[in-house]
């Protein structure tokens, strides 16, 4: 479908456009001729059209030339559209609808290096191409790949998930407004531009996700999928169905089988054309059920996961599509991001699952943000934190996060803001003493992070700059903000002043991966609970033969605190929020070892005597047993 070169140059073009009267082609190459190019029609809608090549054999239409699909309509209207297939649009600086620009270059981007294997621990870094720079700007691919892939991989993230890549007319929609389906966002650069930057994360053995959205799609008409055809039907359901009240967008008709080949061709040609490794699909709640989530809460009982409010041409269809993305590529990943918990949802295709690999633990973010806003730190619920971290459905993989996206746009603060806000314009020197705020703030900040990575699930995920606690919040240019950049970015020349103390939370973060690496707890089967003390502040639990220990009491520290394992021996500390490297006050001596006892306590076997001082977290592993992955 759309535009493909045949093997003597020639062009055919292929529309779906069943409510149509005729179809024409008209562009640069015809001088903008309405009617000198007609589409014939063919069965189930289809039109085509072959463009021979020129005398000199090259194609009749030029690369970078502009197109447009003339529509006629049966309701006698003539209607200039973008094809839904396009491979490239871009936006003229005084235009408001974007162009279609016919790709096609002698010489296009060949990638040199292979696709990484399939990781067993996924710790994945949430990223925005566009605001990836600390200049007021649309930042660019080339920018991505040169300043921002060397950051990931020495922060040990072995997987990049990328946002707003689909092309999407309206910058601040955050790209959940696609108007282009095929088309990789111009904004940011070229398609081989992007082709580079995920050949480049193969080369540091980083996989690639795109954030696709299937869920729906822009209302826009023109340079969008809307009334393509001229009929509100084509690739939406018509009526209410077809809309989103929430999201003023588009439903898709996942019964029609030329709306799935659409989609699903959509997904292949992603992973084939520019290698990515898989798919975070967005809006999966909203696809799953004819109420779409809205006002509606979940609270676990089956009556409302199996009933007539599941939309099953929707989930067939999710089905299908991990069905074939794993048949044919066995290392793809898929990801989806359910408030809902639907049973099955990460279980496979044979078993009557969904067949996704993993899915977004949406509550866990809300719980944190949920906490510093509401409570104080001694009021702070420990039992309430843990079931929140340990509550999924077992044999299903989760990615844990203690923030996203969602958390840095504007309406919303991050962690880092939430926990010091306004002192970190002024106090996070280390060339002052730390404030009681700033202090709190970085143990904070550091321990919810370890603890919703060692508790919370299977995979991890960080959204860009939050992992050094960014200043400020996230905000598109927009008429209301007068059409500013200056929150329309990620600060990452904080990290290049070494006197400020956002370092020292992405050396923790650095060091956190790193540990995990080496370690492999995410993998491992979920974490054994042996204490969560609400007088003490205190969690204590073990995974992957390590020992997890949180003290979350803003005064009290404990002196022979008795912590249960199950493995005996010397055990040594392998990760300390208290160092001061980490911006913590360095009260943990890393060359105490810790002896075992054969004393049951909390359900283990054996169990220690250690040291826990006030807001600190510690990882500590067993000498005498082999930790390698």
């Amino acid at each position: 479908m759309g535009v493909t070169r045949q093997p003597d140059n020639g062009l055919l073009f292929r529309e779906w456009a069943p409510g149509t009267e005729a179809l024409f082609l008209t562009g640069d190459f015809n001088g903008w001729d309405n009617f000198s190019h007609p589409y014939t029609k063919k069965e189930f809608g289809k039109w085509e059209l072959y463009l021979p090549p020129k005398q000199d054999k090259t194609p009749a239409v030029p690369h970078l030339s502009k197109l447009k699909v003339v529509v006629h309509s049966k309701d006698h209207q003539r209607l200039y559209r973008i094809s839904p297939w396009a491979k490239y649009v871009t936006q003229m600086d005084t235009a408001v609808i974007y162009d279609w620009v016919h790709w096609d270059p002698p010489h296009p981007y060949q990638a040199t290096h292979p696709r990484p294997k399939k990781p067993r621990s996924l710790r994945i870094y949430e990223s925005h191409v566009g605001i990836a720079s600390p200049e007021g700007k649309v930042a660019s691919y080339t920018n991505f790949t040169a300043n921002v892939l060397p950051r990931i991989k020495d922060l040990g993230y072995n997987c990049i998930q990328l946002m707003a890549i689909m092309e999407h007319a309206y910058y601040a929609s955050f790209g959940y407004q696609v108007t282009s389906f095929f088309a990789a966002s111009s904004r940011y650069g070229t398609p081989d531009e992007l082709k580079e930057l995920i050949d480049v994360a193969h080369s540091l053995g980083i996989m690639v996700l795109l954030d696709v959205v299937h869920s729906h799609a822009s209302k826009n008409t023109e340079d969008g999928l809307n009334l393509f055809d001229g009929t509100d039907s084509c690739f939406f359901h018509s009526g209410p169905r077809g809309e989103h009240s929430l999201w003023g967008s588009r439903l898709f008709n996942y019964s029609s089988w030329e709306v799935q080949r659409f989609l699903l061709s959509n997904l292949r040609w992603w992973m084939e054309e520019y290698r990515f490794d898989g798919f975070r699909f967005d809006g999966v709640t909203s696809m799953l059920y004819h109420h779409h989530g809205i006002g509606t809460g979940f609270s676990g009982d089956y009556s409302e996961y199996f009933g007539l409010q599941v939309d099953e041409d929707s989930l067939v269809y999710l089905m299908v599509a991990n069905h074939i993305l794993h048949s044919l590529y066995p290392e793809c990943i898929t990801i989806a991001e359910d408030v809902s918990g639907m049973p099955g949802l990460c279980r496979g295709i044979q078993e009557g699952g969904c067949g996704f690999d993993y899915r977004l633990a949406m509550a866990v973010p809300d719980k944190w943000i949920q906490i510093l806003k509401e409570y104080k730190d001694e009021d702070w619920n420990i039992g309430n934190i843990v079931f929140t971290l340990t509550n999924r459905r077992y044999g299903e993989s989760c990615i844990a996060y203690a923030e996203s996206h969602d958390q840095a746009l504007v309406g919303d603060k991050t962690l880092a803001f939430w926990l010091m806000d306004k002192e970190m314009y002024t106090n996070m020197s280390t060339m002052m003493p730390m404030t009681p705020v700033i202090d709190r703030g970085i143990q904070l900040h550091k321990m919810i992070r370890l603890l919703t990575h060692g508790l919370g699930g299977e995979g991890y995920l960080n959204f860009m700059g939050n992992e050094f606690g960014h200043p400020e919040w996230l905000d598109f240019p927009r008429i209301g903000n007068n059409e500013s950049y200056h929150y329309a970015r990620r600060q990452y020349n904080l990290l290049d002043m070494e006197h400020l103390r956002y370092c020292q939370l992405y050396a923790f973060d650095r060091e956190m991966n790193h540990t995990e690496a080496k370690y492999g707890w995410l993998p491992s089967e979920p974490g054994f609970i042996t204490a969560k003390h609400e007088g003490d502040k205190v969690i204590v639990f073990e995974r992957a033969s390590l020992v997890f220990v949180f003290n979350f009491h803003p005064s009290q520290s404990y002196s022979n605190y008795r912590v249960a394992t199950e493995t005996p021996g010397k055990h040594r500390i392998v990760l300390d929020s208290d160092e001061v490297r980490y911006g913590g006050h360095g009260r943990l001596d890393h060359n105490t070892e810790f002896f075992t006892e054969p004393i049951p306590f909390n359900g283990r076997s054996h169990s220690m005597l250690i040291y826990i001082p006030c807001r600190t977290s510690m990882v500590l592993a067993n000498e005498e047993i082999d930790h390698s992955c």
